[in-house]
């Protein structure tokens, strides 16, 4: 079967401030139980602020390195998994689970993407 790799994007600048409540980590974890059990998820996690992170970049036979943040990056990586799915559409499910967790007026996109194998 093949595994998937969902990358969780947020507007790292214009992010909630408000906590979701404990409902969200409630329902968060009923998720994460439920599709664990279904021997889906192999790994999930958030990523720390894009303020300590290091970009290096190969360009031109020479190494340049930028500290975060990242401002001129609207977008970022927020935080990812890898799943093993049937098929696309059940990796699209589970993603689409996954953002109807969050409270309605935050703003979170999710990129689905196949995992080349061999």
């Amino acid at each position: 079967m093949p595994r998937f790799l969902t990358l969780v994007r947020i507007d790292e600048r214009n992010a909630p401030t408000d906590a979701p409540g404990p409902e969200f980590d409630e329902r968060m974890g009923a998720l994460f139980e439920e599709i664990s059990k279904a021997g889906v998820m192999l790994d999930t996690a958030g990523l720390a602020p894009t303020a300590e992170g290091t970009r290096i970049t190969w360009s031109e036979g020479k190494f340049s390195y930028t500290d975060g943040p990242f401002t001129e990056s609207k977008e970022v990586i927020g935080g990812y998994s890898i799943s093993r799915c049937k098929d696309k559409a059940e990796a699209l499910e589970w993603a689409k689970r996954f953002l109807e967790i969050h409270p309605e007026h935050w703003e979170v996109t999710v990129e689905v993407r196949e995992i080349a194998e061999g």
